[in-house]
């Protein structure tokens, strides 16, 4: 198994990494701001305007430290890697696969997506019930979304049943929020409208990231999926393993920082446009709390087996390959226990 590496987020504007030795050492205006050992990192994120040397680039591409670049609101940019040693047999197996026969896979993970944020609304009624009894209702329609899901006949079929089930979920979610100034007025993506939403957009891009990465490693095409479909430079594969992860990696993360109040309004800024991002301190609070999420120990329900949460993308990763190897019967998607 993959060992879980750390990620070094590059966060202040006009800062310049290095490589010193075998480290990686980031300065900004004549200041040392730290140093990591290169060998410790599984990829360096940018956001804004951050400059990297050549040395470094060089370095991080020879130990396979991906390295990716966003917008200071958090969009993707760029992805800088080493050499792509990818199974060609395996990914010839993948595009059949995603011609012929998409939907077994596409199911599975969208039941999977459905399920997990089902969890999150039970989690809810478990600790704080539901006076109102809308809560109920919503989880009564995703428990049928399910099953719908599994026994979808086509894929436009199925992105229907998905669709409904977020909206369904989303329309309870600002419920799910017991801070009064950070209400959340629904889903909204470009911008981002509220600070909730603000942060789900910002924990999605690092999700994506991540999923993207895992896929690169057991030698998938990350622009090859099954349920999102092609577009040029869209990474739809690693947007569908994404699907999976959502709710408990980056959903339960949002509720947990804005109810314990680990952010408040003044982490979140208001643009012009009616946009609502992170301030650059916000979105420190937030990385931090999102590398320590990846650090929990959960038991995996195919593998039996507990590993940490940042690993999960990894083993489905290989899941999937070995599905498409035929090695497994089906693709076993992650369920949240």
């Amino acid at each position: 198994m993959k060992k879980l590496l750390n990620t070094l987020y590059l966060t202040t504007e006009g800062a310049w990494a290095r490589k010193e030795g075998a480290a990686v050492v980031v300065d900004h205006e004549g200041e040392t701001l730290g140093r990591a050992p290169l060998h410790l990192l599984g990829a360096i994120i940018c956001f804004g305007r951050i400059g990297l040397s050549p040395q470094l680039m060089e370095a991080c591409c020879a130990n396979g430290v991906t390295i990716t670049f966003l917008n200071p609101h958090g969009r993707f940019l760029a992805r800088v890697d080493g050499a792509v040693s990818g199974n060609v047999l395996l990914r010839r197996a993948q595009h059949r696969s995603t011609v012929e026969a998409p939907l077994p896979i596409a199911a599975a993970m969208v039941a999977a997506k459905i399920a997990n944020q089902r969890a999150v609304l039970r989690r809810h009624l478990r600790d704080h019930g539901d006076q109102a009894g809308r809560i109920d209702d919503v989880e009564r329609r995703l428990t049928a979304a399910i099953r719908a899901a599994l026994a979808a006949t086509d894929l436009d079929g199925l992105r229907g049943i998905e669709g409904d089930a977020a909206s369904g979920y989303f329309s309870v979610f600002n419920a799910l929020i017991r801070v009064d100034a950070m209400s959340f007025a629904g889903r909204s993506r470009r911008p981002p409208r509220d600070a909730p939403n603000a942060l789900l957009s910002f924990l999605y891009v690092l999700l994506a990231a991540d999923c993207r990465g895992a896929l690169e490693a057991v030698g998938l095409d990350p622009q090859m999926g099954f349920l999102h479909a092609d577009r040029p430079g869209r990474p739809s594969l690693a947007l569908d393993l994404a699907e999976e992860f959502r709710a408990p990696m980056a959903d339960r993360l949002v509720l947990s920082l804005l109810n314990r109040r680990q952010l408040g309004p003044k982490d979140f800024r208001a643009e012009e446009t009616g946009g609502v991002f992170l301030t650059e301190h916000g979105r420190k609070i937030v990385l931090e709390a999102w590398q320590n999420r990846k650090r929990d120990v959960l038991a995996h329900p195919f593998l039996n087996e507990k590993l940490p949460l940042g690993l999960f993308p990894q083993v489905q990763a290989q899941l999937l390959a070995r599905h498409l190897r035929g090695d497994l019967d089906g693709y076993p998607a992650f369920f949240w226990r």
